[in-house]
This record gives structure tokens, C-alpha cells and sequence, in this order.
């Protein structure tokens, strides 16, 4: 449970954490990542054409922003990778 990961135990006692079996797979993780992407950048582009009210400039704006995203996502991603802070 959660809240067992979360009380600090005296070192006599034995940890009850097992490890959760229903987590999901990197494949379902990836899945995941690109549909969200996908979301984020339909939005992008709806908000750009009602701004710009131009759908080729809108979709040019969310091509960009489709690749920006990422990038900065996983830099963003291997910063918070090198912080030790709630590991």
C-alpha cells in the first residue's frame, strides 16, 4: 500500500512493499506519450486558427510546436532524472 511506502519503519521491522504488478509497460507508457502528443497539438492548432483565423498558418504553428514539445520534454525529462529530491 501507499501509505506503507510512506511511514518510515524502524530497521527491525521488514518492509510489506511489493512490488504493483498491474503497473503499466513502457509500450503502454509510449502509447501513452504519442496520443497525449497528439491531443496537445490538435489544441495547438484549433487555438492557433481561431487566433490566426488562417488553418494553414494553424497547422504550421502546430508541426512546430509538435516537434518543440518534444525535445524540450526530454531534456525536461533527464533534468528531472538528474535531481535526487523524492527518490
Amino acid at each position: 500500500m501507499i501509505t506503507d511506502q510512506l511511514v518510515i519503519k524502524s530497521s527491525k521491522e521488514e518492509s510489506t512493499y511489493v512490488k504493483d504488478v498491474r503497473s503499466e509497460s513502457p509500450k503502454r507508457s509510449i502509447a501513452k506519450s504519442i496520443s497525449w502528443r497528439i491531443v496537445g497539438t490538435i489544441d495547438t492548432i484549433i487555438i492557433s486558427w481561431i487566433v490566426t483565423g488562417t488553418l494553414t498558418l494553424a497547422f504550421s504553428i502546430g508541426m512546430v510546436e509538435l516537434v518543440t514539445k518534444m525535445v524540450l520534454y526530454f531534456f525536461h525529462e533527464r533534468i528531472w532524472n538528474s535531481i535526487k529530491w523524492g527518490k
